[in-house]
């Protein structure tokens, strides 16, 4: 299937790429700068998808000190984020896996189906605003929540999402558990 006009490939020719999925990290309430736990994740990534809910540029600066960042605008981000260059929605094309970014997908009830007719081109959605770590697939569609690494209202930890891509397909999708 050809990429729609929307699709924005990466540069990568790796056999393996490994990811690091953030949203919801509320800067500067929850994020002063980069929590160790999360720099340790970073340290390893070649690139880094932010669901939204940054707050402020200033995070995605330090994000890509670790790595290339893509992100999607949040309903609480400002206009310096959005100027720094996230958008309301992505759509990229990762070594051959394609990857849907949104911040709030929307009600519970119906949601897979939901991000599968607004991205029907990909392979994987990216989402957050809920600050509820979720995977939900369908068959070779998947849909992903990393939760939130600083802010974790309701739910018992805080979190982060890892990603790898082999040969064009996702071989790891982990919700991780922070202290």
């Amino acid at each position: 299937m050809p990429l729609s006009s929307g699709w924005k490939e990466s540069g990568w020719n790796d056999e393996l790429v490994r990811i690091v999925v953030l949203s919801d990290t509320h800067a500067p309430r929850f994020w002063k700068r980069c929590p160790p736990a999360v720099a340790t994740h970073l340290l390893t990534a070649e690139v880094i998808l932010h669901a939204g809910d940054v707050c402020v540029a200033g995070v995605l600066e330090e994000l890509s000190a670790y790595a290339p960042v893509h992100a999607v605008v949040g309903n609480n981000d400002g206009p310096d984020v959005a100027a720094w260059g996230a958008t309301e929605t992505a759509e990229l094309d990762l070594t051959g896996l394609r990857v849907g970014m949104i911040h709030d997908a929307g009600p519970k009830e119906g949601r897979l189906a939901r991000l599968r007719d607004r991205f029907p081109g990909a392979d994987l959605v990216v989402f957050g605003h809920s600050h509820i770590p979720l995977q939900a697939v369908d068959g070779n569609f998947r849909i992903f929540n990393p939760g939130s690494p600083t802010d974790k209202r309701r739910q018992p930890h805080r979190t982060l999402g890892l990603l790898e891509i082999e040969d064009g397909h996702l071989s790891r999708a982990e919700i991780v558990t922070l202290p």
